[in-house]
């Protein structure tokens, strides 16, 4: 298995949930529902009613709701849901947002490299337009098992916000394949490739706080963001009051934003050190 070891560039790595985060809503709401004939908040709701009757993981419930609402209206495949991907809007500013940050790591003698880790799905992230031109050194979501005829069947990898954190290790560690066991291995200090005081973790919610939480106790920064449409800080607020993140920002990823500003400063604060 391919692992990345430690070089002579700092790295800087960028963590980023999606829904709410990268992208105002979430990702089955922006083409998929609506394609299976159902009411956004209907889906959901029978999502949650599916999990609580028979004791399931939530994201277990709504990935077997969507193979199940597929089948009398379209093959569910990689395909279609890569298209589906392609249409899901994103925050102002993201899609050169990556790009930008990336130069200006580099203008600092910094490598920056960024990762999605999310419970939506892996094959509709990998149909939006940054995915597409490979701004993304992983993404970690969600994925089905597709059978013989291309037909999702079962889910292939399931992340919930308690086992994110995992991720967050394989990334310091450079032990990034997700089958890889090393990621348990001890490894001294001087073999790490990314200390946690390099992490920068972008989130919105509850589902955050655990890797929040880790990247903020161990040196590192977390900023949560709220829709600037909404101007709804509530959550973030109080997950700041809370000592559970560092910073708080409108997900405005334009370029001389307050986003942009502060993780920009983030940045040179760690080249400096």
């Amino acid at each position: 298995m391919e692992r990345k070891v430690k070089g002579k560039t700092p790295v800087v790595a960028l963590c980023y949930d999606f829904d709410r985060t990268l992208s105002p809503c979430e990702m089955q709401a922006q083409g998929y529902i609506q394609a299976v004939g159902c009411d956004i908040a209907e889906f959901w709701s029978e999502a949650d009613y599916l999990a609580v009757k028979n004791g399931m993981d939530k994201n277990l419930a709504y990935m077997y709701l969507m193979v199940n609402k597929a089948k009398n209206n379209f093959p569910l495949t990689k395909e279609a849901l890569e298209k589906y991907g392609s249409e899901v809007k994103l925050f102002s500013g993201v899609e050169n947002w990556f790009a930008r940050i990336s130069r200006f790591g580099a203008d600092c003698g910094i490598c920056v490299e960024h990762y999605v880790i999310s419970s939506g799905l892996k094959e509709m992230i990998e149909g939006t337009a940054p995915a597409k031109s490979g701004m993304f050194e992983q993404i970690y979501a969600s994925c089905f098992y597709f059978g013989a005829d291309g037909e999702a069947e079962w889910p292939a990898q399931v992340i919930n916000y308690t086992n994110k954190t995992q991720f967050l290790f394989r990334i310091s560690k450079g032990v990034t394949d997700i089958n890889d066991e090393a990621v348990n291995d001890y490894f001294q200090p001087d073999e790490i490739r990314v200390p946690f005081e390099n992490f920068i973790y972008i989130g919105d919610s509850d589902t955050d706080i655990p890797c929040m939480k880790l990247v903020s106790s161990h040196g590192g920064n977390s900023i949560g963001v709220f829709n600037p449409d909404s101007g709804n800080r509530l959550k973030v607020e109080k997950m700041l009051k809370e000592n559970r993140i560092n910073h708080i920002a409108a997900a405005d990823y334009k370029d001389g934003g307050e986003l942009d500003l502060l993780v920009k400063k983030i940045i040179a604060r760690i080249a400096h050190n």
